[in-house]
This record gives structure tokens, sequence and C-alpha cells, in this order.
């Protein structure tokens, strides 16, 4: 229903999106979306004794994003778990959703998921309404990692050619269009293949707001000529940098 907002996107830097790190150290979870393991005790980001001080919220997504509204309880996690660790998955906040763990590394270690020993690259789908207990063995040679993906599905008729997702093919053809006119919002410099001068660093533009990462800053001047008006793959001007940098 909010496939022809304006378009938007948010920032997630690696260094804002909340991290947990359970007391043993051996299982940790990078909350890229959602409201769990936010304020758990045994990372340091939260003291437990609701005051809301030094808590870590969730990042935010754009206003008309189908994650912006907690009915549809929305979770993108990257949990890592070490030999010898363990993580209790919670159930899901509201009912109705679908909730996918990939296992995307170190199924050949032996890893746990409830009952079930896994041992090879799978796609579980998971009962949301109960918790699960993610547990891998001592003597395992490496870290194993899941992807996991939650939300309440959207429940629309889908049409999909090339990068567009839509309801119907008339959405799709308006698309296309939308795109060759306006780059879905413009493109704000001269050329497709901007490349900066290195010591600009990261940033994102949105709405010709620049913002850069916590604890990074700009020492561009701003007064280069067109040939520095460039951008190196280091410098990507929505989503360079580290792996946990992502654009929603």
């Amino acid at each position: 229903k909010d496939k022809m907002v304006d378009p938007s996107f948010a920032m997630f830097w690696a260094n804002d999106v909340p991290k947990y790190v359970s007391e043993d150290g051996k299982a940790q979870v990078t909350c890229w979306f959602g409201d769990y393991f936010l304020n758990e005790n045994e990372n340091g980001n939260g003291d437990g004794d609701g005051d809301g001080e030094d808590e870590k919220k969730r990042n935010s997504p754009p206003e008309n994003s189908w994650a912006n509204d907690p009915s549809n309880d929305v979770a993108v996690l990257r949990l890592i778990i070490q030999p010898g660790g363990s993580l209790v998955l919670p159930p899901s906040k509201v009912k109705n959703v679908n909730r996918s763990l990939y296992l995307v590394e170190g199924y050949d270690h032996g890893v746990k998921v409830g009952e079930e020993i896994v041992q090879e690259k799978v796609v579980l789908e998971m009962d949301p309404s109960k918790e699960v207990t993610i547990s891998v063995q001592d003597d395992a040679s490496g870290a194993v990692e899941f992807l996991m993906l939650q939300g309440k599905p959207i429940d629309e008729p889908v049409a999909q050619h090339g990068p567009f997702v839509m309801n119907t093919w008339a959405e799709i053809s308006q698309a296309f269009d939308d795109y060759g006119e306006t780059k879905f919002g413009g493109w704000p410099w001269p050329s497709d293949e901007m490349v900066f001068p290195q010591e600009k660093g990261r940033f994102a533009l949105l709405d010709g707001v620049e913002t850069f990462p916590t604890g990074e800053e700009s020492t561009d001047d701003g007064e280069g000529d067109d040939d520095d008006e460039k951008k190196t793959d280091e410098n990507v001007c929505e989503a360079g940098g580290d792996s946990d940098d992502n654009k929603k």
C-alpha cells in the first residue's frame, strides 16, 4: 500500500548498530533491525533498571517502511556463536509472523537448534511463538553464524521484474517510468560514477543533509575541482565500508 510514496532510505552505520554480547562472550547478536536483544544486562548497554539511561534503541527505518509499524514485528538479526556458547532466541512479540533462520557459516561444526542437530547449510522455518536455544558444542572447530529474518507477511499480490517488486504489472511499468524520469528522487551529482576525495570519508546524503558515522567527520573543505569530486570504492556515498553498514 505504500509502494508509491516518495523514495527514502535510512543509513545504518556499523558503529551505531546495536549489538548484544553474552556474559561469557561466546554469543553475539547484531541487531540490524528489531526489538530484540537491545537492553539485556549482559551486553553492558543497558542497566536493566528501567530508568532509560544507556539504553540501546532499535534502528529507525524510513517512515513508510513495512518495518516501521511495530505490529509487523520485523527483525533482522545476525547471530554468531562460538564453540561452547549458546543463545536463547526469544518468541516473537506478536502473532502470525514468519521467522526464518539461515545457517550461513559453520554448519559443518555441528550446531544444535532446539532438539535438532544441524550439519548442513540450511534455512529453518521456525515456530516464532516458542523460544529456542541454539548451542555449539565445545569441540567445534569454529564459530557458527546465522541470519534471522522475521516479519508479518504483507499478504499482497506480487509482480516482479528486474530490481522492482510491486503488486501489479501496471505498477512495474510505472516504476520503470519513474526511475527513468527521476532516478527515484534524483541523483544529486552530475555523474553516475561520482568519486570523492579520500579525505571526505564515508557519508550519506538525504534531503540535502550529509551524515557521517559516529566519531567520523569529513576533512574535505568542499573546494576541490571537478576531477576531485569523485568516489572511490572505499568511500561509497550511501553504504561504503564495514559489512555491518547497511542501507534500508
